[in-house]
């Protein structure tokens, strides 16, 4: 038996009861490997993966009988290849860590903040083309801000819990030293969906990818007159997970994922249900496939859609969850 067969019979779950580790391992738990007072640990639906949140250290079932054991890798491939066929030469070591310290996560360094003038909200409206009641909307919920960053005027989508933050240019421009439009701000928790805790007690849940998009949701949400049931939050990049603790703010809701038309996109959709399904979420996504803007091009994302062609908006008609 070589190490692939070996990884189909011994999954993470199976490794983490033989040893007797603390806690269960889920999609959102609380790592076995040290004090661990939030929930930033996570083992993915089918027992393959691992990822600590709070380390960086993420692997497979061998990585994880290494960490928790404190064995070389080479040793750890034997072990686990004994493991999964049944036998055991000699009692497995579990590495004995003392309790760390509480970690306590700095929220960003963040700007002073204000509230939009009826000028900004007008601005931000027609510069990412959503209605003017989509932006009225985002500054009442504390998701879009404004201030002064690298001394340009900025407007910034955060919430109340300002753990993830990014600031784009009121001038439309990109930031000068990155070369791109928008810019995370340090110190936020980049894999924190904006808006999560905000809408915690709202039934349904539109998850979008970026600051435009998270506007048009609350375009649509505006137009279908569900600001009462439905909510929207926003990944600030397709490369991220969700944090382990939003995700269980996302358990047994109804969340439909606006899904962008790249590569990039997709991936991230697949990825975000996997996890959101993980916790017990009843989750679809939006296909914008052949829908075209007024101007005939093709439209790629759900602040795309804002702009839709009179002919194909038939199509946009259920696209709330």
């Amino acid at each position: 038996m070589d190490l692939a067969e070996a990884k189909t019979r011994l999954s993470i779950p199976d490794l983490w009861h033989r040893l007797e580790l603390p806690g269960e391992p889920k999609v959102a738990c609380r790592s076995p490997f040290r004090e661990d007072r939030c929930a930033s640990f996570s083992v993915s639906p089918d027992g393959l993966l691992f990822n600590d949140f709070a380390t960086g250290e993420a692997g497979d079932a061998i990585d994880f009988l290494r960490i928790a054991t404190g064995l070389p890798f080479g040793t750890a491939c034997k072990r686990f290849l004994e493991l999964a066929g049944g036998a055991v030469s000699s009692p497995l070591p579990v590495r004995q860590t003392p309790p760390a310290s509480p970690q306590v996560r700095q929220k960003p360094s963040l700007p002073m903040m204000r509230r939009g003038t009826a000028t900004e909200l007008e601005a931000v409206a027609n510069l990412r083309a959503v209605s003017r009641s989509a932006s009225i909307l985002a500054n009442g919920a504390g998701l879009l801000r404004f201030a002064t960053w690298k001394a340009k005027p900025a407007w910034i989508v955060t919430d109340d819990d300002r753990l993830n933050a990014q600031a784009r240019r009121m001038d439309g421009e990109p930031w000068e030293e990155i070369g791109a439009k928008a810019q995370t701000l340090p110190g936020s928790w980049a894999s924190w969906p904006i808006g999560a805790k905000t809408g915690a007690n709202y039934p349904a849940f539109i998850l979008c990818e970026g600051a435009p998009d998270l506007l048009a949701g609350l375009h649509f949400i505006h137009l279908a007159g569900r600001e009462a049931d439905c909510f929207p939050v926003a990944m600030l990049g397709a490369g991220m997970d969700i944090h382990p603790e939003a995700l269980e703010i996302f358990a047994g809701k109804r969340i439909r994922i606006m899904r962008h038309l790249d590569s990039a996109g997709a991936a991230a959709a697949e990825r975000w249900a996997t996890q959101l399904e993980g916790v017990g979420a009843d989750t679809d996504w939006a296909d914008f496939s052949g829908l075209r803007k007024a101007d005939g091009s093709q439209i790629k994302d759900l602040n795309d859609a804002t702009q839709i062609h009179p002919e194909d908006a038939g199509d946009l008609e259920g696209l709330l969850p």
